[in-house]
């Protein structure tokens, strides 16, 4: 027994060390010492001369750095550079592209929380607000969507004129050249109150503000080019596309076979040094109405006109529209959401240089150029539009779900509305932290690779899933198109953010994993470029360090997942509130969960693992509810911890945790090595699958919170057009609201008389009368009642319309003539 004594001795002061993440030294000191002590105290001398010869058998040569890197480190490196995939140019473009920000903690196992929040509170400035309140507001009063969907697909003239005018193309320019200079978050405030009146009108805004000829010009233009295009750009004077995806090449955008050749030919009467490009575009938004498109080909010189290099890559030019030989070519039509979209072509069309982005020098840099501006706007444009779409969503759907009634009572107190309720108020929580928390990252000047893809997924994602719950809660008013109709329209564009930039099954399964691991991996990619280190003592050097520094950080993620899981999480450090305390512990749990899952794998499934894309997916997923859960908690904080946001945030964070526990489970279920499956379940679950999703009582709360009136609910519907015009049937129901609610109580008193027999008339009018003449209810309380009866009837019914009218202009232009031609 005594024996057995100093054995777990050493175990705890090991795994202590561990937990801590202490030094080698600091290990090996403190282990000696437990197992001097406990073997003294236990009176075990035999077990305690065999331990302590053990233990210095395993950290003497460790720590013996010379000797370590000689006899340990070299021949693992040897064997390292053999395993190891050899990364294409794109991939290690991709890699260097991006920057690591609070997403690193989340894959250290330990997070720093104090990191996350020490950063800024986003906030925007009195001119972004003004904007907002400004001149979006004006424009949102401008929408009229019926008209934009269904009777001209198109922005009627004076919209496309007052964004021009009031610079909305402008947002990201720098005031230097004419632009409004704006910061991320209110880039994405715009988008947000924008897309709550019209999809269409949030992308015709966002395309020239996110991945365009804009930001490429700002960050690698010529001087002569920036100074040229892009006061044109901010005035809407040039109206940019950028012409990417081809038939043959979509996600795969490195493979695309749109090239140019460089060679002479004949530019404005003159011999020039050019290029042949041929080109097949489709799905370019704007290209209808460009008059400048961004154009990205794979250039050759097989003549080696410009240097000794012949395939020179992918490379970036800027067309005026009137270059001879380009073809601009009929709309493409996005489910009917008809923001201007197109193909462009061209075949054999001679350029001179002086149209690459950045000139001569910058041809085959054009995938490292695409990559480092596609973070940014992905962080942006679509997380932003979808977090509009939800917020009015939360608006339209608690409002209606208040004032429509069956059997006598608000549907939104059925059980089964309750679910869609929680589902949608909850979820919106999540995903307009999330937007915000991307924002904040391009403003503090990083290029988030990682949680601009986290971004783009979820909340489009979770937008469908909104879109889907507010439509089942609205029934046939959801389905009937017509002017009263503010959610068909919404429902069938959720499809398209999903397509762009990027399908989301290819963003789930290949980018956020992929590129996370070797990203915010504390030693994987150090360990990988310590390869290319062509002094081999350096090399050496380098790769010793990341090496055993990744041992341990192994180790310590092992025995943090498996205490943190035996505890449930109860313990530790950490920060947040006697409220938020518990969910940082909990995120501190499935951080380590992850980083021993994702070392496991990597390390047991190596170069197979970039194509098992279920468990990236899923490894991905954990790593996504961690980065979605922190940015609430963050949202959280900087709101000033307000008690009455509780239910959004406990709803929201319980299905992040709920979600990450499945995801690992799903990583385990189905690892391919089994004896390392049954290790992995029993260090990241011994207790078994713990996490239950948001109950019954806590969405029972988030759906009353987001049906009545209440500083909650403004914070989740901020940065939405909620003004009562007569183009915002949503902002009506939202002003009569109150009155709703304070009719309740009075239409009991009134049901209880007309269930008593106590009135005889036939029509709700002439009841009313009757109810207020027998004393069943006031004066007054007769008024509010038929003030929300006329109202409500206005927000439950629907549009009809003769044949006529819903056949296209085409065929009813055709019959016109026909019968002209008759008479």
């Amino acid at each position: 027994m005594s024996a057995i004594l100093v054995v777990l001795a050493a175990l705890i002061a090991s795994g202590a060390c561990a937990y801590h993440r202490t030094s080698l030294r600091t290990w090996a000191i403190a282990t000696a010492a437990t197992i001097l002590v406990v073997g003294v105290i236990a009176r075990a001398p035999a077990t305690t001369v065999v331990l302590l010869i053990l233990l210095a058998i395993v950290a003497v040569p460790l720590m013996m750095v010379d000797f370590r890197r000689k006899k340990i480190s070299a021949p693992l490196l040897s064997m390292f550079a053999k395993v190891t995939p050899k990364l294409s140019e794109t991939e290690q473009t991709a890699l260097e592209a991006g920057t690591v920000g609070f997403e690193g903690q989340l894959f250290s196992g330990k997070p720093n929380w104090s990191e996350l929040l020490r950063q800024p509170k986003p906030e925007l400035s009195v001119e972004e607000q003004a904007f907002l309140d400004g001149p979006v507001e004006e424009l949102c009063g401008m929408i009229d969507d019926w008209q934009i969907t269904h009777e001209l697909a198109d922005l009627p003239p004076e919209v496309w004129d007052f964004i021009k005018k009031n610079k909305f193309f402008g947002m990201i320019i720098p005031k230097s050249y004419g632009g409004l200079g704006f910061s991320a978050l209110a880039h994405s405030a715009v988008l947000q109150k924008l897309s709550s009146m019209s999809q269409t009108l949030a992308s015709t805004v966002a395309v020239p503000n996110s991945l365009g000829p804009g930001e490429l010009l700002m960050h690698y233009g010529s001087d002569e080019q920036k100074n040229h295009y892009l006061p044109r750009l901010a005035d809407g004077r040039e109206i940019p596309c950028f012409a990417l995806t081809g038939p043959y090449a979509g996600s795969d955008a490195t493979s695309i076979p749109d090239f140019g050749i460089v060679t002479k030919g004949m530019w404005n009467g003159e011999e020039a040094l050019g290029i042949r490009l041929t080109f097949d575009k489709r799905y370019i938004t704007l290209a209808p109405v460009a008059t400048i498109v961004g154009l990205a080909f794979r250039m050759y010189d097989p003549e080696k006109l410009l240097g000794d290099k012949e395939d020179l890559g992918i490379t970036l030019a800027l067309l005026p529209r009137e270059t001879p030989g380009m073809e601009i070519g009929r709309r493409h039509f996005p489910l009917n959401t008809p923001f201007q979209n197109g193909p462009v072509h061209a075949k054999d069309m001679f350029v001179p240089l002086s149209v690459l982005i950045g000139g001569p020098h910058m041809a085959g840099h054009g995938w490292r150029m695409l990559v480092e501006c596609l973070s940014v706007g992905r962080a942006i444009s679509l997380p932003s539009n979808a977090t509009g779409a939800s917020r009015m969503a939360v608006a339209a759907t608690g409002a209606y779900a208040r004032m429509r009634k069956q059997f006598g009572l608000a549907i939104g107190r059925f059980e089964g509305v309750e679910e869609a309720l929680a589902r949608i108020g909850g979820l919106t929580y999540a995903t307009q932290a999330l937007s915000r928390a991307t924002a904040a990252a391009v403003d503090r000047g990083e290029k988030p690779a990682v949680p601009s893809a986290i971004a783009k997924y979820h909340a489009t994602e979770w937008c469908r899933q909104i879109a889907s719950d507010a439509m089942d809660v609205h029934g046939g008013k959801g389905v009937i198109l017509g002017p009263k109709n503010y959610m068909g329209r919404g429902w069938q564009s959720v499809p398209i953010a999903i397509t762009v930039e990027g399908a989301n099954i290819m963003t789930r399964s290949l980018m956020i994993f992929g590129q996370g691991a070797i990203r915010c991996h504390p030693y994987v990619l150090k360990e990988m470029q310590a390869l290319n280190i062509a002094d081999y003592r350096e090399r050496l050097k380098t790769f010793d360090q990341a090496l055993f520094g990744h041992i341990g950080f192994g180790i310590s993620n092992a025995v943090r997942s498996f205490v943190l899981g035996l505890t449930a999480a109860k313990i530790g450090d950490t920060a947040g509130d006697a409220y938020t305390r518990r969910y940082y512990r909990k995120l501190n749990r499935y951080s380590a969960a992850l980083a021993l899952c994702a070392d496991v794998s990597m390390g047991v499934l190596g170069g197979k693992l970039k194509f098992k894309e279920k468990l990236s997916a899923r490894l991905g997923d954990t790593l996504s509810y961690l980065y979605i859960a922190s940015a609430m908690l963050k949202r959280y904080e900087d709101t000033g911890r307000p008690e009455a946001d509780r239910p959004l945030l406990a709803w929201a964070f319980h299905e992040c945790v709920w979600k990450m526990q499945m995801a690992l489970d799903g990583v385990i279920r189905n690892f391919p090595v089994r004896p390392v499956a049954w290790l992995l379940r029993a260090l990241v679950f011994p207790f078994g699958r713990r996490e239950v999703p948001p109950s019954d009582r806590l969405g029972r709360r988030v759906a009353a919170l987001i049906t009545a009136p209440s500083e909650a609910r403004d914070r989740l519907t901020a940065w939405t057009y909620l003004t009562p015009t007569a183009n915002n049937t949503v902002g009506r129901m939202n002003q009569i609201l109150p009155d709703v609610i304070a009719a309740e109580p009075v239409e009991r008193k009134f049901l209880k008389a007309f269930k008593g027999g106590q009135l005889r008339s036939h029509t709700y009018n002439e009841q009313l009368a009757e109810a207020e003449k027998l004393g069943a209810i006031t004066a007054a309380e007769r008024e509010l009642l038929q003030r929300v009866r006329d109202g409500v009837a206005e927000f439950i019914s629907v549009d009809d319309f003769d044949s006529d009218e819903l056949r296209a202009n085409v065929v009813r232009n055709a019959e016109t003539m026909n019968a002209v031609r008759a008479a």
